[in-house]
């Protein structure tokens, strides 16, 4: 089994799960509506241009440019309704110099005709002739043939998570199922003989289970299925057979609490018995997470994450997460262990061992349009910390701290 607290770098322990992750499952195929929230598994290219044809965006007239050039209200510039545009369908003819034809929001345009004049910028001198009261440019009003996406780019990359918006993408192009990466099984255990679940009344040196509806949500965020397996004392046959059921059951398993280095905390011993290779190890140099405890146990990732609230989610978001969002077979974001979206000034000074990383709950506000991130001080075993915060501010290994007014790195929850 790996030494206790040999804590290696957040990359390390990443490169060191990685070379005995299980190979990629193979896809699974689903109709469009059940894809949404699901990752794909290959990426969608466009059969066709979207629109696929030239299309007004606003009700008026089709029209070619030149012949509004110099339009005013006090002179306007007289075209004739040559013919109207019946939506979906194509124009029978096309647009003339000096002519126009009616049109709606949607309708394709006529040959010849490279913009729409909006009807509100239009007057009728007689049933067949209008005055235009304000010039165009070409391509004015009009969105062009592929200007959506075009026949052969692609609309939604491999391992893209689906969004209310890419089905819509997806329907545009015409699929009507897509491959998908099989959302993991993650198995979830809290362990600790001072556990009581939600409803029940904690007695002397008793609390509700906290980790086990955080990391639920948290993996149900990642796209995985999460499982509750409950709460197990720290007796080593009990999490045993807790482990074996759920190992048996789900792709991955999260163990929360009984990472640390005490005489009762026997998840580390559990699971390095489980299977080949076992722990990996046993420590990881970041803070709020450094008591984690890394496995695979024939070929399924095993996490013994600390049973702070916070620490355990900081954890999850630095290894559970990549591995869920990649369908558990490789890390994504090989180069940075967290997605940082943004940049923001720090508001107060912060300390930082040599040799760690920190990742810190912060509150975000804006001025002048500037980010500005406010400390939420307070130890890991708070979960109202996690709950105040807006993201993680991200203190770099080697760097001994940061001070009020430097920018740091931040990761949106």
């Amino acid at each position: 089994m790996a030494e206790l607290f040999n804590a290696l770098t957040v990359h390390k322990a990443r490169a060191a799960l990685a070379l005995h992750l299980p190979p990629a499952k193979p896809g699974v195929k689903l109709a469009l509506l059940e894809s949404l929230d699901h990752r794909l598994a290959q990426e969608v290219r466009a059969s066709e241009d979207v629109p696929g044809f030239d299309r007004s965006t606003v009700d008026g007239y089709a029209v070619r440019a030149r012949d509004t050039y110099g339009a005013t209200e006090g002179m306007p510039s007289y075209v004739d309704i040559a013919g109207e545009v019946t939506m979906g369908r194509a124009p029978k003819g096309g647009v003339r110099t000096g002519q126009a034809w009616r049109i709606a929001t949607g309708g394709m345009l006529p040959a010849g005709a490279d913009a729409v004049v909006m009807v509100e910028y239009t007057e009728e001198l007689d049933a067949r002739t209008i005055g235009v009261t304000r010039p165009v440019a070409p391509g004015e009003n009009v969105v062009r043939r592929g200007e959506d996406i075009g026949a052969g780019e692609i609309a939604l990359p491999a391992g893209h998570r689906i969004r209310p918006q890419d089905l819509g993408m997806l329907a545009a192009v015409g699929i009507t199922q897509v491959e998908v990466v099989p959302p993991l099984k993650v198995g979830i255990i809290s362990t600790g003989d001072e556990l009581v679940g939600p409803a029940d009344t904690p007695g002397p040196g008793q609390v509700r289970d906290i980790n086990s509806y955080a990391l639920y949500g948290a993996v149900h965020n990642c796209g995985g299925e999460p499982r509750l397996y409950g709460m197990v004392r720290d007796i080593y046959e009990e999490l045993k057979i807790t482990l074996e059921q759920a190992l048996q059951e789900n792709d991955l398993v999260l163990l929360s609490g009984g990472s640390s280095v005490g005489a009762r905390d026997v998840a580390a011993r559990v699971i390095d018995a489980m299977g080949e290779p076992g722990v990996l190890f046993h420590g990881i140099s970041v803070k709020p997470g450094k008591p984690t405890v890394g496995a695979v146990v024939n070929g399924k990732p095993v996490f013994g994450l600390p049973g702070h609230p916070a620490s355990a989610m900081v954890i999850f978001e630095l290894m559970v997460a990549p591995l869920l969002r990649t369908g558990g077979y490789h890390f994504d974001g090989e180069d940075h262990p967290l997605d940082f979206p943004l940049r923001a000034v720090i508001t107060r000074n912060l300390h930082s061992a040599a040799g760690r990383e920190d990742y810190i709950r912060v509150k975000l506000s804006s001025r002048d349009g500037q980010f500005y991130a406010d400390p939420i001080l307070g130890k890991s075993g708070l979960i109202g910390t996690m709950v105040k915060a807006d993201g993680l501010a991200h203190i770099p290994f080697g760097k001994e701290g940061v001070e009020a007014g430097e920018l740091v790195e931040v990761k949106l929850f």
